[in-house]
């Protein structure tokens, strides 16, 4: 179940020049989160709606977030300092669905931290990371520890592969021997991701990404097109997901 706690920050540093990583001490957050969930967090009295932010890692007492400063609530968090406490609502929604075996992770842009977690908690897991250039890389070290084969591509081939997380997904689906595909990105990369795991019959887990009000499934904002027992149904991206199997997603 989820909690409302309040969290202390132990740590804020930006990781690029939009991207920041938050630590908290929170042993009510950090202990129950699962890869793939959030957190909803107040972000200074003038934002009214809270700021959803995935997981990026949960070790002991102590819970990371990395997220991207794009507006208000997101500029507030990037401001804070350790000591500082925030409001925090979470861990909450469906997280991935990890079993035993090897597991491939295509992350693009700031869908990549999500998977940070999920590669940890993974029996096995590879990566493939997307960005749009050099600059923007992040967390790369990181998973390099966690993974056993990580492949980084960038738009404009300034680092890594050149092009999108496409080629190097087939060539190592062709390979063989995954478990499954987790995936977090753009909903463009997310549908390739969908149609390269049916070419190859792999089972592939995608974390959508919806505007959010509540969190908690009662405002209806986050509600995305899936299929539910053969027929068409609107489904919460914040209760019911936000890891949906790709089939059930209607792209």
């Amino acid at each position: 179940m989820p909690v409302l706690t309040l969290a202390a920050v132990r740590d804020v540093r930006q990781l690029s020049a939009s991207v920041w990583k938050m630590t908290l001490y929170s042993p009510e957050l950090a202990r129950p989160a699962k890869p793939g969930q959030f957190v909803h967090i107040k972000c200074g009295e003038g934002n009214f709606l809270r700021r959803p932010i995935s997981v990026c890692n949960a070790q002991g007492d102590t819970l990371t977030l990395v997220f991207e400063r794009k507006g208000a609530g997101t500029r507030y968090l990037s401001e804070r300092r350790a000591g500082e406490k925030l409001d925090i609502l979470g861990p909450l929604g469906n997280g991935f669905e990890l079993r035993k075996g090897r597991y491939l992770l295509v992350g693009g842009g700031i869908g990549v931290p999500p998977l940070l977690y999920a590669a940890k908690s993974a029996e096995s897991a590879d990566a493939v990371l997307g960005f749009r250039t050099k600059d923007a890389v992040i967390l790369e070290d990181e998973f390099r520890a966690a993974c056993g084969e990580v492949t980084v591509a960038t738009d404009d081939g300034s680092y890594g592969t050149y092009g999108t997380i496409a080629a190097p997904l087939r060539e190592m689906l062709a390979s063989g021997g995954y478990a499954g595909v987790l995936a977090c990105g753009p909903r463009a990369m997310l549908r390739a991701v969908a149609e390269i795991c049916a070419e190859h019959s792999v089972p592939c887990q995608v974390s959508m990404e919806e505007r959010m009000g509540c969190g908690v499934g009662a405002c209806l904002v986050c509600a995305c097109k899936t299929r539910e027992g053969g027929a068409r149904a609107m489904r919460r991206v914040c209760k019911d997901g936000p890891v949906f199997w790709a089939e059930e997603v209607c792209w």
